[in-house]
């Protein structure tokens, strides 16, 4: 019988790879998105085919699917300072009642579920690299704590299922991760550099330019999850690119990639920004023999020709405030 999957925030960007991932795995595949910062167009290849439906529907209210579920995977969530700045309580809602309700459904299901966490679990770090031990330093009352805190409550609530309920839950903490389909207007440094870059205006750094990202292509990440949802592992696990570089190195890249001539502009670093981010994989690879192939130059031409396809208007209809600060 053909396995029955739920992804939920299945208009973003990651749910939307995950959709085509088990799709093209077999899947029959319900998505779900309430669209509030999701695109149906990342999914509208999609609703020609049979094994696959759509709910437009926000995971904070009781969720109902009929039938039965196999899996569930939950990835409803703004992910960008952009987005959980500017709606803060919804943001705390979907990591929290919306986690709430879909372990709910899938204890009633008796489905597997893995939800994505974050590597902002970890907030601005005092270890580096980061393992799954560290606790994190992260300052729950700051203009991220919405977001970093709801991914730890997240955290916790799945990790009490399993415990109490039983309930076979896998935990992801997602490392920075670009690719297709990515929002030009998601606040963070790929995006923004490229958008700054594409529009003729000088790139923007948040501090001097020395904290590290890591940066891991879609399809990397998209295998990692499988892996890790058809594993036997239950504790929260690593997967990102440990390739780190600092962002100003990363926009004189973004610089020589897109052959601009644009210049580098400092400003203010903003509360609570990490200034170091590199995932060890360490458990990755070996629980699941996991870790990226793609190179940072290769993905980094793919995404840059998808931002050059997209029509000029959204390039140009970028706020002021949708500059990079991650």
């Amino acid at each position: 019988m053909q396995k029955r999957i739920l992804i939920t925030g299945a208009a973003g960007f990651l749910g939307s790879h995950l959709c085509d991932r088990f799709i093209k795995e077999g899947y029959c595949v319900i998505g779900m998105d309430n669209l509030i910062t999701g695109d149906l167009k990342n999914i509208e290849h999609l609703f020609k085919l049979e094994q696959f439906e759509f709910y437009h529907h926000d995971v904070s209210k009781f969720i109902h699917v009929p039938g039965n579920l196999d899996y569930i995977l939950h990835f409803a969530s703004p992910a960008s300072p952009i987005d959980y700045l500017k709606i803060p309580i919804q943001t705390l809602k979907v990591s929290s009642l919306g986690t709430h309700n879909c372990l709910g459904l899938a204890l009633s299901k008796k489905a597997r579920i893995l939800v994505a966490s974050t590597s902002e679990v970890y907030g601005d770090p005092l270890q580096h690299p980061q393992t799954e031990e560290y606790w994190g330093n992260v300052n729950p009352v700051g203009p991220r704590g919405v977001y970093d805190e709801a991914k730890r409550f997240q955290e916790a609530i799945t990790m009490a299922y399993h415990s109490f309920h039983k309930l076979d839950t896998r935990i992801v903490r997602i490392f920075n991760t670009y690719g297709p389909r990515m929002r030009l207007n998601d606040g963070r440094a790929l995006p923004a550099f490229i958008g700054q870059a594409l529009r003729g205006e000088d790139l923007t750094v948040f501090g001097d330019g020395s904290q590290t990202r890591s940066f891991c292509y879609v399809d990397d990440l998209v295998e990692g999850i499988y892996r890790l949802l058809l594993s036997d592992y239950v504790m929260p696990l690593n997967i990102g690119n440990p390739d780190w570089i600092t962002l100003k190195d990363f926009a004189e890249e973004i610089i020589n990639l897109t052959g601009t001539k644009q210049k580098i502009v400092y400003k203010p670093l903003p509360q609570d920004d990490p200034k170091q981010r590199q995932p060890d994989i360490s458990k990755a690879k070996k629980i699941l023999g996991w870790e990226p192939k793609i190179l940072r130059q290769q993905g980094l031409k793919i995404t840059y020709e998808y931002f050059k396809s997209l029509p000029k208007e959204e390039l140009n209809k970028l706020p002021k405030e949708f500059e990079s600060r991650r």
